[in-house]
């Protein structure tokens, strides 16, 4: 018998995924516009690195705010602003005066980004349901992945398309032809819109508000996603029984022996992750093809979005149906193996002749172990670790630390690349993937299948251990 509307439970998913869309066209679209700004601008290094890592600080800045945003306007708001101000950042590049405006609207675009990462998935796990959550979470990520690579294809559609095209209104081909980075930045604003008005269609999370106090309109969004009236009030019920008796000092809360464990987990898992070369491989996956002597860089990075995108959708269809742990244990460990293949090419590609095409295979190798693992599994386990009522605010402490890591992968890598080299660096990502194993395997439990109340038991469980010892 059917007790789940699941259409809606996916569209709500869906929609809120749309702004992992938007985070990923950000992130990678300035990949495309790096050597026109400098010349138009007439940038030294220190403005490049800046221009380059000033959306970085605005996402610090968003995740560190999007917690207690979203723990105390609601889900639902924090994504309106998060809209808002992608939609203002896109509009803002395409019309930036100087260089200083430009950074202005980037940082803006970054804090848009920052907040996205925290309340998308947290917003998609508490409207889950159980069987379905780590699919629909995965959503977002899959969303991200989507958003790359949408990023370099409009970058390679918009420059062919400059250097012969042509419109009578001077603002159009100043934008789209004359300047064509202002296209690229700007066209963000298209789809930024568009998120901002269908999150009109979708409701309230209902474990917001039953935190709230808010009962009522949590069992009438509820009685949308239940068929059953006896499943809306065991819903209500269950989430009710593990807020009551809840200390109101969010901080204070989080310092409880159980939940600050789940918490640091978290913050390892984030930070941890990003020291495995994941976004030094989508950052700067084209300088490192041009030093393995390919000898079309650009076409191998569109190549590994493509991997990364089609391997995003798998680990969605399997990441409930396997589970988390297993995922990591194969996927991570798949990934080690490639980064020692990657390193091995690097270190003896000229004594053994092997061939570029052999590097190239264990990126995209190391790209879809990686895309089907830590990429699938950490937003899924980071949006329901922790419990209802400050799991906004636990959330946006561990993507502090994720965004954090992601700015000094960004800065170190050109510095490890030169010291390391590119063998020392790829086998120091590869040595960085076994504590993560570790960590998962002793400290993490398998959450595939266990309700968010279920979740927060268990490290509450955890927190009296260490109490009674």
């Amino acid at each position: 018998m059917k007790t789940v509307k699941l259409g809606y439970v996916f569209f709500l998913a869906i929609v809120a995924a749309l702004g992992g869309l938007l985070f990923g066209y950000d992130t990678a679209v300035i990949s495309g516009t790096i050597d026109d700004v400098v010349a138009q601008f007439h940038l030294d290094v220190m403005q490049q690195g800046w221009y380059v890592g000033c959306a970085l600080i605005g996402s610090i800045c968003g995740v560190a705010i999007a917690g207690i945003m979203s723990d105390r306007l609601g889900r639902r708001p924090t994504m309106f602003i998060s809209a808002a101000l992608f939609t203002l950042s896109g509009i803002c590049c395409a019309v930036a005066p100087n260089f200083h405006f430009l950074v202005a609207a980037r940082i803006i675009g970054g804090l848009g980004i920052g907040i996205i990462s925290v309340v998308a998935p947290v917003y998609i796990s508490e409207i889950s349901i159980t069987r379905y959550r780590g699919q629909l979470v995965s959503l977002y990520q899959l969303a991200v992945t989507v958003g790359f690579l949408a990023a370099y294809v409009v970058n390679y559609l918009l420059l062919n398309f400059s250097h012969t095209g042509h419109f009578a209104n001077s603002w159009l081909q100043l934008i789209f032809v004359g300047e064509v980075w202002r296209g690229m930045l700007g066209m963000e604003g298209l789809p930024a819109l568009f998120f901002l008005v269908i999150l009109f269609l979708i409701p309230e999370s209902p474990r917001w508000l039953i935190t709230q106090n808010k009962d009522g309109r949590a069992a009438v969004i509820f009685s949308k996603i239940y068929i059953r009236k006896e499943d809306v009030e065991k819903q209500v019920a269950d989430t009710k029984s593990t807020i009551a008796g809840e200390q109101k000092s969010e901080w204070k809360q989080l310092l409880r022996p159980g939940i600050l464990k789940a918490v640091v987990i978290g913050v390892c898992i984030a930070i941890l992750g990003q020291f495995m070369g994941v976004n030094a491989v989508l950052y700067y996956g084209p300088s490192m093809f041009k030093d393995a002597g390919m000898s079309d860089p650009l076409f191998c990075q569109v190549l590994v979005g493509l991997v990364n995108m089609l391997t995003t959708v798998l680990a969605t269809f399997i990441i409930d149906r396997v589970g988390r742990h297993k995922l990591i244990y194969y996927g991570v460990s798949g990934m080690i193996v490639c980064l020692i293949m990657i390193a091995v090419y690097f270190a003896f590609h000229e004594s053994w002749g092997l061939s570029v095409w052999f590097m190239l295979t264990f990126f995209l190798l190391y790209v879809f172990c990686c895309a089907v693992s830590i990429s699938a599994v950490v937003f899924v386990l980071l949006s329901e670790m922790y419990p209802n009522s400050v799991r906004g605010l636990a959330m946006s402490i561990a993507g502090f630390a994720l965004w954090i890591g992601t700015y000094l992968i960004g800065q170190l890598t050109p510095w490890m690349l030169e010291t390391l080299q590119p063998t020392g660096t790829f086998l120091l990502f590869a040595v960085m993937c076994v504590p993560y194993i570790l960590i998962m395997w002793r400290c993490v439990p398998e959450t595939a299948g266990m309700s968010l109340e279920d979740i927060e038991r268990y490290w509450n469980r955890q927190g009296s251990k260490q109490d009674n010892k």
